[in-house]
């Protein structure tokens, strides 16, 4: 039997990612009911970090004690990965002991080894290319919101990062258009925006994307391993910042997304993020519900 992984949206066809979405706001509403539903009793997920994490640790192992599992959490520091231990074994080792493994991790590749390794479900809980549990919520967060994402114009304002790249896959297969402004040499990837084409637009024109926009959404302008560049990417993202003179440029009732963490002042300005059009706290706690629609169909 064929193990299934989820390092990108494209691991998942667009039938799939829309079931899931369903599904997700299914078990939201079980979970505001007070249901009781475990489909994941006596499962346990390894959750690997050499990132730090807020969001993503605290959904996986919530959201595995809620469908009755467990998580354990396993570090560089306190594992024999942080020694020198080839990926390769340490997925074979592993995957033999548990019923799946998320992993928040720098390069992408080493990602795709754990997979092609583990005899259980890999899910990619954020690396530098791509952030794809993080656009469930935020796919989640727009059908609760505004229904179907088919035909929407959402706009990105920032860095062309791993959300970024996440989204512009969404576009293609959630069937929206993503207006795209980054400043010059902060594009995202030429393979993934190629690849993306016919529903994506590039520019380094804040304005122009959010003309007219059903959801804006930003990020900070340096990433996690990035920290030492935060002084010259402040001046390269000048112009950048969401706040509410370009935000009136999008439509009206248009919604503000944000995957945290967030810098007021920087890449939002603190009016919009705590506004009334910003969705980023049910964006934020559709990550746990999201999650659980993904495990449920990776593990059970």
């Amino acid at each position: 039997m064929t193990v299934k992984h989820f390092l990108t949206l494209d691991d998942l066809d667009a039938s799939t990612l829309q079931k899931l979405i369903d599904r997700a706001i299914e078990l939201k509403n079980l979970s505001k009911q007070g249901a009781i539903y475990q489909p994941l009793k006596n499962k346990t997920l390894a959750m690997i970090f050499s990132k730090s994490s807020t969001r993503t640790r605290v959904s996986f192992e919530v959201g595995m004690r809620q469908l009755g599992g467990g998580a354990i959490i396993l570090s560089p520091n306190d594992t024999q990965i942080g020694r020198g231990e080839p990926i390769e074994d340490t997925a074979k080792v592993i995957s033999s002991m548990t019923d799946g493994i998320m992993i928040r991790t720098d390069s992408h590749e080493k990602v795709e080894i754990l997979a092609a390794n583990s005899s259980v479900p890999v899910i990619n809980g954020l690396t530098d290319d791509y952030h794809p549990c993080q656009l469930l919520a935020d796919m989640q967060t727009f059908q609760e919101l505004r229904g179907s994402a088919k035909g929407a114009t959402f706009a990105w304002v920032g860095d062309g990062n791993n959300v970024c790249h996440s989204f512009m896959n969404a576009a293609r297969l959630f069937g929206f258009h993503l207006n795209i402004a980054t400043p010059a040499g902060y594009e995202p990837s030429e393979a993934i925006s190629q690849l993306n084409s016919e529903h994506i637009s590039l520019s380094d024109d804040p304005k122009a994307a959010v003309e007219n926009a059903d959801v804006v959404v930003t990020d900070t302008w340096a990433s996690m391993g990035q920290e030492q560049e935060k002084n010259e990417r402040e001046d390269a993202f000048d112009g950048f910042c969401v706040d509410q003179a370009l935000m009136s440029l999008a439509n009206t009732d248009a919604v503000f997304l944000h995957c945290l963490p967030a810098y007021r002042g920087m890449e939002v300005s603190s009016d919009v993020i705590d506004g009334p059009q910003s969705a980023v706290f049910q964006e934020a706690e559709n990550r746990l519900h999201a999650q659980k629609a993904l495990l449920e169909l990776l593990l059970a």
